[in-house]
Parts: structure tokens; sequence; C-alpha cells
């Protein structure tokens, strides 16, 4: 990473880069913690122990994608974790547009896919989110530069360059989706939640009209979906007719 480049876009930002680290949430934590500024940037070359939802690992070969947290401080009224994950959703699809040709698409509630050619829609991106205090840390994974993966997460990931990206400059990558969040941070405080949840809701293939299936708290789910409800959670109309709620869990194609 070209941290020189990269603090000629970000001017004034506190970045802290390290080569390897277990996750970039916990360094960020500690950090928001001790009182650092909104917009501080934690972010590695590989992690050893990058953290999912659920408590999943992230997959972090070193150099070859963007693993970062950044700390967030938000009015309280507006630091709703599941509509801040949409917010970041979308601050990575317009990142990843910005500085490729790939038209990503947002699956509810911290997965941005891209098409390769292997399988559509696989995932390139997550978003994690926690309070840490009065702050918000937000953990960021985009897979730019892999050709390949884990047998385990074979089916499932893709990288920028497998979409078909080319090469991507990682520090133009990333100053595109530090300027987004800030982008969409602001959004958030000056229109509200309702905001976020109509542009999620266009940008998204997976928020309306989908059938899907989702197993959550040891039960599965089946139906479509019919928009997002006021704190940003996913609506399931099942074939029964009847509204569900989704939480948590796993959203996928039926």
């Amino acid at each position: 990473m070209d941290l020189v480049r990269l603090a000629e876009r970000l001017p004034g930002r506190r970045i802290e880069w390290f080569e390897t680290i277990d996750s970039t949430m916990t360094v960020a934590a500690r950090l928001a913690r001790e009182g650092c500024p909104s917009g501080t940037i934690v972010g590695a070359e590989e992690q050893t122990s990058g953290v999912g939802r659920h408590g999943h690992s992230w997959h972090s070969e070193a150099g070859a994608g963007l693993y970062v947290s950044i700390v967030l401080r938000l009015p309280g009224a507006v630091r709703t974790l599941p509509v801040v994950m949409l917010g970041l959703g979308l601050a990575v699809e317009q990142a990843i547009v910005e500085v490729t040709s790939l038209v990503p698409d947002l699956r509810w509630p911290n997965d941005v896919l891209v098409v390769d050619k292997n399988f559509d829609g696989g995932k390139c991106a997550g978003i994690l989110a926690q309070i840490e205090g009065e702050a918000i840390v937000a953990g960021i994974g985009i897979n730019v530069s892999q050709t390949s993966f884990p047998s385990e997460l074979a089916t499932m990931a893709t990288s920028l360059r497998l979409a078909g990206a080319g090469v991507v400059s990682r520090e133009e990558l990333l100053g595109s989706l530090v300027l987004a969040t800030d982008e969409f941070c602001r959004v958030l405080t000056e229109d509200g939640s309702g905001a976020i949840l109509n542009m999620f809701t266009r940008a998204s293939s997976y928020a309306m009209g989908r059938r899907v299936r989702v197993e959550e708290a040891g039960a599965v789910i089946e139906g479509v979906t019919c928009g997002l409800d006021p704190s940003g959670f996913l609506l399931v109309r099942r074939d029964n007719g009847r509204i569900a709620t989704i939480l948590a869990g796993g959203v996928r194609p039926a």
C-alpha cells in the first residue's frame, strides 16, 4: 500500500497500517476507546484472524485485498447498526463502481456481490459493524486481486480480478471507499435512515421481489422479499401470506 499516495487523497486522515495483524477490528476498537477522531482508518496487508459476521473468519490473503476498519462517530439518533451496515454496503458498491467497470449487487445485510466467470453473484466484499463506546467500528473486507480461494470458499467467493476488473489500484479503491463512507454517513445524519433504506432498496436485487431462503436460529424461512422495515431489517412474505422480519441469518436465493 502506497501510504504517501493515500495520504495525498485523504489529507489530515489518521491512517494506521500494518504488514500483518490479527484483525483490524481489534486495533480500531482500541483506538475508538482511546478517543481517536472519526474517520480513523486501520488497515493491513494481511490478517491472521480476520473477523466476519456470526464469528466467521474472513480470508485475508497477503496483499490481495483491502482489509480495513474505520472508526465512525455519528449522532446517537442515527447509530442504528443495521442501517449503518446498509449505508456501508452502499459505500462499498459506489467505490467499486468508481474504480472498475463492474456492477455490484447488494445482498442484505452485508454482502457485496459481482458476477464472475464461474457463477452469478459471487461475494467479493463483506461488512461488519460494532458499537464501541460512543463510536461505531466498521470493518470492511474487499477481495481485489485473488485468483483462487480455499476449497471451502471456492463456490461462494470471488474477487474484482476474477470478475473481470483487471488490475485495480488498492490505493484508489480505498480512497474512493473512505470518501463514499463519509458521503453516506452525511446522508444518514442529514436526511435520516429512510434515505439510506430507500437507496439500498433501489440498489439491491435482494430487497424487493426476490425469492429467498433464510436460515435463522435453527429455522428455515422461505418466501419473497418485500422491502425493509424502519430499522433496516429484511421483510419476507411467506407462502402463507405472513410477513417474517429477518433479524439475522444468511439470505440466499431460493
